[in-house]
């Protein structure tokens, strides 16, 4: 097992956000959270990643190391687990390149960093006719490619994706997935969340639907995108 959340509980202003999450995933999978806006699916990628603070009963572990132990850029830099958060965060002013490599601060494997970037580059080959270009005057859909693509140059051993599709137009939203699933292939875990169920369930082998808070049903995508309820709830009838 490579990540376990066992009774994850987070609160904002003493409103209970997560009731009691837990989920696990095992390394190489690609696993979704789907569930309605406001159902705490990015408020658990955050918890994962150590940006909010968690509350007592909380257990979380990364091939076994209580990952409650690490602060943020350690999750990061030791751990392997990248972020890549809704509304993208990259530095507007900088150009693609140089968001790239800040990605790599705390590496010191040279030679595989300069793997990592021509992988990147011949994943998203835009980003490469655009590397000298701001990263603010990027389309959505190239922001989106260089979000992900400075992920993976931070290292990652499992990749948190929050709500990937937002904003993109069709044609793009499935290409960035394609990346996703070849990035997978390559040995990156990947756990994403996504109000786009149908997008989500089919891209993922599993997947767990949370509901104000809670886990309400988990299971194989495909069990998951056959069931009544999710359909009627997430997919349109």
């Amino acid at each position: 097992m490579l990540l376990s959340v066992e009774n994850l509980r987070v609160s904002y202003d003493n409103i209970r956000a997560l009731h009691g999450v837990s989920f696990q995933i095992d390394e190489g999978e690609i696993v979704c959270i789907i569930g309605a806006n406001g159902a705490g699916k990015s408020t658990t990628l955050r918890a994962i990643s150590q940006l909010i603070r968690v509350e007592p009963g909380t257990k979380m572990t990364f091939e076994g190391k209580d990952l409650l132990q690490f602060p943020a850029d350690k999750v990061v830099s030791q751990l392997g687990i990248s972020h890549v958060p809704e509304g993208r965060r990259l530095f507007g002013n900088l150009t693609i390149m140089e968001n790239l490599k800040l990605a790599t601060f705390a590496r010191k494997d040279t030679k595989v960093i300069e793997q990592d970037l021509e992988r990147v580059f011949a994943i998203f080959p835009r980003l490469k006719e655009r590397k000298t270009q701001k990263s603010g005057t990027l389309s959505g859909g190239e922001q989106q490619m260089l979000a992900i693509g400075r992920a993976f140059m931070s290292g990652r051993r499992i990749m948190l994706l929050d709500e990937p599709s937002m904003g993109l137009a069709p044609l793009l939203m499935i290409s960035v997935f394609k990346a996703l699933q070849e990035l997978n292939r390559e040995g990156t875990t990947i756990l994403l969340v996504e109000q786009n169920a149908r997008m989500a369930l089919q891209f993922a082998r599993r997947g767990y639907v949370l509901e104000s808070g809670n886990i309400v049903l988990e299971g194989e995508s495909a069990d998951l995108l056959a069931n009544p309820d999710v359909k009627k709830a997430y997919l349109g009838g």
